[in-house]
């Protein structure tokens, strides 16, 4: 299953990604996670000292190469310039399983406290008034797309803050989006944006309330996202530790381990529908097609879409 942890920029949402990672990693769970946020903090909030370096390359600095890899033999895709951010698999492509022997994951993992995390790449001086960070982002739509994640697999991305994940069709790329919220106006007004957006396309979304700090914050969020709120976290000692760089110290307190099993609960709870997955990603490579990419590229994108592919289990099968 695919989890997104998105919200307000200061919500809570990277700390709520890296504690469920690691809840999910402590069961035995196969986990991958990935920062797919502009602040790149994933790698820290998952214990990584301060002083400690993520040494693996980023996605999006080996693009090119992971397009290679991913078009395969591909008669649709003939070459990675052709190959944007939204094309879908077809027959040819090479489909990834989760933490497979391959050019995608063997390169960019790297453990972090036990948890297996790959990461977008941070925004550079480069890129300052010439990129968006989406352009970043479009590696990681193209891993989802190309995955094949099995029953009791995870992966967990810690996206974009506020809204601006729907600038791209990543937030379709998810079985679960979990919004984090604070009990405060401004973030219930993102939790609407999100809503509102995701209903559209009929995106599950689901609200974890943070650092709560008593009844009268959880009877505020109760008010305002109803039956969204599955889940709360109240303020936490053990992460204020982990924070300050006093790792060691401690467990989770008992509330809010309570509150990451029902996270799981939640995703474990829900089908995955390989198909419904298809028609988004051919829907949304075939509105960029149109908006932008055929110019970008001087083709007919849509040429891309083959009708004769299925995804899920049995075209990895078929692959192989």
């Amino acid at each position: 299953m695919r989890v997104a942890f998105v919200g307000k920029g200061g919500s809570g949402k990277t700390t709520l990604s890296a504690l469920f990672s690691r809840h999910l990693v402590r069961s035995g769970a196969p986990v991958v996670a990935i920062d797919g946020d502009i602040n790149q903090h994933l790698a820290y909030a998952l214990g990584l000292d301060e002083d400690e370096l993520f040494t693996a390359p980023p996605l999006s600095a080996r693009t090119g190469e992971i397009k290679d890899y991913l078009r395969g033999t591909n008669p649709r895709i003939p070459s990675r310039d052709a190959m944007v951010k939204t094309t879908p698999p077809g027959r040819g492509s090479r489909l990834l399983r989760l933490l497979g022997d391959d050019e995608v994951h063997s390169p960019h993992v790297q453990e972090v406290a036990g948890v297996p995390l790959m990461v977008t790449g941070a925004f550079g001086e480069s890129d300052l008034g010439v990129a968006c960070y989406h352009s970043k982002l479009g590696v990681v739509e193209l891993y989802l797309n190309h995955l094949i994640d099995g029953s009791g697999e995870y992966v967990v991305v810690d996206m974009t803050a506020g809204a601006d994940a729907f600038a791209s069709g990543l937030f379709t790329r998810f079985d679960m989006t979990f919004l984090v919220v604070e009990p405060t106006r401004k973030s219930v007004s993102v939790y609407r944006q999100y809503r509102d957006h995701a209903a559209e396309f009929g995106i599950p979304v689901a609200v974890v309330g943070n650092k709560v700090t008593g009844p009268d914050d959880l009877a505020f969020l109760r008010g305002h996202v109803g039956e969204d709120l599955i889940a709360h976290c109240e303020q936490s000692s053990y992460v204020r530790a982990q924070e300050q760089g006093r790792g060691g110290h401690g467990e989770l307190e008992p509330h809010n381990t309570l509150a990451l099993d029902r996270l799981r609960a939640a995703v474990d709870s829900r089908t995955k529908d390989w198909a419904a997955f298809q028609r988004h990603a051919v829907d949304f490579h075939l509105r960029n097609a149109t908006a932008w990419a055929n110019e970008a590229t001087g083709q007919d994108l849509a040429s891309q879409v083959d009708p004769g592919f299925r995804h899920g289990p049995k075209a990895l099968a078929a692959f192989a």
